[in-house]
């Protein structure tokens, strides 16, 4: 019997253990939704990016441009380009980059502007191709439009917080975050050629970003995204902004109808120091010379560079109506309130280094 009693309880034992470790006696998932745990407060950059996004990526918006093409089924719209835009002020005004807009411009392709889900007819007012601007107006536009703050590109700082809000790849009011990585850089473009004092930043800016704006962390303007560095097209951490100081003096010419491009009519390099005893420490290489702008009408000389090297001397610019020109950004400011035809005395540092003088002339302002 006993034997019998053993067999009975060793078998059961083993079925049991068989069982246990199929799974059987396993409680079961709960299929309930599991309980929500309490977030509490954001951190404060977080706090900070979501106030500003919420509070301004109603004022940028999405422009497309369309253009007409006979097809088998006679003449259909596609869409050309996509960009983004950022809100002037409460009445309809746009700011976003000339190459956003360029085939309206010069093909006269329709503009479209999309401010969220409402989507309106646009034309262009004026464009500033050297500086990549363009200003837009929204036709019979809503009220109640909010614009963005202007900040000042002048104070700011490599390592400053900075967000860009815009349409990358048609993907409405993206937010990318970042620093500024660099300031006053120059580029060189296809639509507007040489560009100079542009902001540097790592926050991520595609296709279809160009012409958004570029805030700081108390959400004032401070620039506008233009251009990407990128081998593959595509963000590498590596884009340029123009400056809000730039955008502040470009956009009220346009918007009166002068276009006032108060320039030289030169292009120039990064500052280069000069001897002392010519009164200046540094000055700005000129590097190109517009023709027909004042500069050229007073001899002012390029620089002739072959092989990153120089095959020819040209002038430096060190000083306008007395006041040094250390960067591109002094140069802008003596010039900024100017008008058109109006002269300035330019001073120069002219000829190679043994046989350099410093040489005044007229220069018209275009």
């Amino acid at each position: 019997m006993l034997p019998t009693v053993v067999a009975g309880a060793a078998f059961a034992l083993g079925l049991f253990l068989v069982l246990d470790r199929a799974g059987w006696f396993q409680r079961g998932p709960d299929v309930a939704p599991r309980p929500v745990e309490p977030r509490g407060d954001l951190m404060a950059i977080e706090q900070t990016t979501t106030s500003i996004f919420e509070r301004f990526a109603p004022s940028v918006v999405h422009i497309t441009t369309e253009a007409l093409a006979r097809t088998m089924y006679g003449l259909r719209r596609f869409q050309e380009g996509t960009g983004t835009g950022f809100l002037w002020d409460d009445t309809g005004t746009v700011v976003t980059n000339y190459h956003v807009v360029k085939t309206v411009v010069e093909q006269g392709s329709q503009l479209k502007v999309a401010l969220g889900d409402e989507l309106y007819d646009g034309a262009v007012v004026g464009t500033s191709p050297r500086y990549d601007i363009a200003v837009v107006r929204i036709v019979a536009p809503p009220r109640g439009l909010v614009p963005i703050p202007i900040g000042s590109s002048a104070d700011l700082k490599v390592g400053q917080f900075v967000l860009a809000i815009g349409n990358p790849y048609g993907f409405d009011r993206s937010l990318s975050t970042g620093i500024i990585s660099a300031l006053n850089r120059s580029i060189g473009t296809r639509e507007s050629g040489q560009m100079d004092g542009l902001i540097q930043t790592d926050a991520a800016i595609n296709p279809g970003n160009s012409g958004g704006p570029l805030l700081d962390s108390a959400g004032r303007l401070v620039g506008m995204n233009t251009a990407i560095y990128s081998p593959s097209g595509t963000s590498a951490g590596i884009g340029f902004a123009v400056p809000v100081d730039t955008i502040n003096e470009v956009v009220p010419s346009l918007l009166d109808g002068s276009a006032a491009q108060r320039h030289l009519g030169v292009t120039v390099g990064q500052a280069v120091p000069v001897d002392p005893s010519t009164g200046f420490k540094v000055g700005v290489p000129v590097l190109g010379v517009e023709p027909g702008a004042g500069a050229a009408a007073a001899g002012i000389r390029p620089f002739e560079l072959r092989d990153e090297r120089i095959a020819g001397w040209g002038d430096i610019i060190l000083a306008v109506d007395g006041s040094p020109v250390r960067d591109v950004d002094a140069l802008r400011r003596v010039l900024r309130g100017r008008k058109r035809g109006e002269t300035v005395s330019v001073k120069l540092l002219r000829g190679d280094s043994d046989a350099a003088q410093v040489v005044e002339v007229p220069v018209a302002l275009k």
